[in-house]
């Protein structure tokens, strides 16, 4: 069964989930507080990470880390970011922070991974690194004595299905690791106001079908989304249900027989960059894809991928999207 989609908690709930961290889908050790001057040890993706006071020099790899720094109000710790931060993401504040980072190398290969290497990372003098790549694992920096955190849902090790409630513990870690833990529960707290209210306003689902897509514009593998993506639990908060929920992959191949035999009444369709009109021709224009009732129906819609994946403070505006372009 899906895990229940998050609720607007008390306020003395709120405060305890601040300070019971998770990482990964599993509880969140700390000893003592970067405050207090002693270290603090998070559990994220399968390893503990200790930092022995607030992080002040940070190295981001990944994009998906930006709108929790921002709400924390540390953005301004991060010296140097790699990989692509499109501006539909971000408010004018949030874009003038990122605008101040220097920026080390924005090189993806085809499937839009990033590429650097360890020697330019390493140059920065990071005392922490957000987001694992291809070519810079965990234990080459920890080779070096530079700790990582991942996205939970991004961790190999896997984990629990996902939902709303990581965005609210990931936030907790963050404000644990960087000693904010008041910022990250105001953020919390107004993340679950707007969850709510979308929750009031969809009220029962509506009975249509939907599926999350990743085409790769200009042919190729198109990619699903089922139970272990935060895709699901966002289009069930929308009131829709995803054909995939039978699958309890993250991310898997699809081909157009498989979607035309599911049928989906509506198709969220995520992409990393480019022209959103690419992306949605990279479906429609599939051999056969006319047949499909989202296509012939004009009920799709395109999304920057972290407005979904992974579980963060812009998996809400994801979904506030969805909603407002499908109807509650």
């Amino acid at each position: 069964m899906p895990r229940p989609r998050g609720s607007v908690l008390t306020a003395s709930v709120l405060t305890a989930s601040v300070l019971a961290l998770a990482g990964c889908g599993t509880s969140t050790d700390a000893s003592g507080s970067a405050s207090g001057g002693e270290p603090v040890t998070v559990a994220n993706c399968g390893s503990d990470v200790t930092f022995p006071s607030a992080p002040e020099r940070v190295v981001m790899l990944k994009s998906a880390a930006v709108p929790y720094l921002h709400d924390l109000g540390v953005l301004d710790r991060v010296v140097a970011r790699a990989g692509l931060y499109p501006s539909e993401y971000y408010d004018e504040q949030t874009l003038a922070e990122l605008d101040a980072i220097p920026e080390l190398t924005s090189d993806t290969d085809t499937s839009g991974h990033l590429q650097i290497s360890k020697e330019v990372v390493v140059a920065q003098r990071p005392d922490l690194v957000l987001g694992e790549v291809d070519n810079l694992s965990r234990s080459s920096l920890e080779a070096v004595d530079v700790p990582l955190l991942e996205e939970p849902a991004l961790c190999e090790t896997g984990g629990s299905e996902p939902g709303f409630d990581d965005v609210w513990s990931q936030l907790a870690l963050y404000g644990e690791v960087f000693d904010r833990p008041d910022e990250a529960a105001a953020a919390t707290a107004d993340l679950q106001e707007r969850l709510a209210a979308v929750e009031a306003a969809v009220g029962e689902p509506s009975g249509r079908t939907a599926a999350v897509l990743y085409p790769t514009v200009g042919g190729g593998t198109t990619y699903a989304y089922g139970t272990g993506s935060m895709a699901h639990p966002q289009l069930e908060a929308a009131g829709l249900e995803n054909v995939f929920g039978d699958v309890d992959e993250r991310v898997f191949e699809v081909t157009l027989e498989e979607l035309l035999g599911r049928d989906p009444d509506v198709v969220v369709l995520l992409h990393t960059d480019g022209d959103p009109a690419a992306v949605e021709e990279a479906l429609v224009g599939l051999p056969g894809a006319e047949r499909l009732t989202a296509v012939r129906e004009g009920e799709v819609m395109t999304q920057l991928f972290n407005f979904t994946e992974p579980p963060s403070p812009l998996s809400v505006d994801g979904l506030e999207a969805i909603v407002a372009r499908f109807g509650a």
